[in-house]
């Protein structure tokens, strides 16, 4: 009996204050509404009413006819971050001191530049620059990214090693009459100069051979010649870059990446000239490459050569008077530009 009597009691005071916090959610509209028009503006005590509302009415969307419950949220999200920033806004910062952002790339760099150095000798070259900071630090950060250019030993190992390298490929060029004909080329790796270039329609080995005496006719300073795995570089062409003072040095299968010079090469006589010619017959093919290899080699400026070309293009002294005169090249595809006499 007396349970009964509590569950009525408590019945009766808990519609009754849903009523009344109902009445007061009312109320506080209709003020808002009368407050400014055209459009009512909430304040912060009306946010902060319905915030509280939210929390002990579990009514409160029923309510609501200014404002979305979605709003209500938010407005209790933008409370609870300045709460936190309040309470904390005296603490001091713990643990190890923060590392800024440039000193962070600083040691990035470092690592990039030298792969073989470890925490110790960058912590060393820091401490000579006049930075605070600790050898653990250094090392935890320079584990991050570790480097961000994989490829740059392989990199310094092929410009230090540069002049003594050269590269020989093949590659296809349809003619009008849909034949197929085969480019031969060597190029060597320090200014990317065509050593030899030659056109055929039978590629075998006794001719690759012959084109080999052609392209190193005496004592090279070459000593190494990269090839690929070709089945038409067989044992004949083996025995022949011997027998010119070079080691053949075979990529790996399906890595046209490691001939990236030969490769790139091809690329550029693709784009420049045989994706706009068609060529008639090996005859035609011959002079076109030639007359292309003479523009690669005088005119055309390399980003791998720092803007310059194989041969070493003398830069032109320009004057107020000056003026800039072109020249054709490849039947116009291509322009040189001088400076008038």
């Amino acid at each position: 009996m007396f349970r009964l009597l509590l569950g009525l009691l408590w019945r009766f005071f808990h519609s009754r204050r849903d009523l009344l916090l109902e009445n007061l959610a009312r109320r506080q509209q209709l003020l808002a509404v009368q407050r400014r028009r055209p459009r009512p503006r909430l304040a912060r005590l009306d946010r902060l009413l319905w915030v509280v509302a939210r929390r002990l009415w579990p009514q409160w969307k029923q309510a609501l006819v200014i404002a979305t419950p979605e709003t209500v949220v938010r407005w209790h999200r933008a409370g609870f971050r300045l709460y936190w920033n309040w309470i904390s806004r005296h603490r001091k910062a713990l643990g190890r001191k923060r590392i800024s952002k440039p000193l962070r790339d600083l040691i990035f760099r470092m690592v990039a530049d030298n792969p073989t150095w470890a925490a110790p000798r960058i912590h060393g070259e820091l401490l000579k620059l006049g930075f605070d900071i600790s050898e653990r630090t250094v090392s935890r950060v320079s584990r991050a990214p570790k480097n961000p250019e994989p490829a740059k030993r392989w990199q310094a190992f092929l410009q230090n090693h540069r002049e003594a390298i050269s590269a020989m490929d093949f590659f296809t060029v349809p003619t009008l009459t849909f034949g197929v004909l085969y480019c031969f080329f060597v190029i060597a790796h320090d200014r990317r100069r065509i050593l030899h270039c030659n056109v055929t329609r039978h590629p075998t080995g006794l001719w690759i051979t012959q084109q080999l005496r052609e392209a190193f006719p005496y004592d090279s300073q070459h000593k190494y010649l990269i090839l690929d795995r070709d089945a038409k570089f067989g044992e004949a062409v083996s025995n022949s870059v011997d027998a010119v003072g070079l080691k053949a040095v075979r990529t790996s299968f399906r890595s046209p990446w490691q001939n990236g010079i030969a490769e790139r090469w091809v690329g550029s006589c693709r784009r420049d000239l045989l994706d706009h010619v068609i060529p008639l017959n090996e005859r035609h093919l011959k002079r076109l490459l030639s007359d292309y290899v003479r523009y690669y080699h005088l005119d055309r400026t390399h980003l791998g050569l720092e803007k310059d070309t194989p041969n070493l293009r003398p830069v032109a002294q320009l004057s107020h008077d000056s003026q800039v005169v072109s020249f054709q090249r490849l039947g116009g595809l291509h322009h040189r530009y001088d400076l008038a006499a």
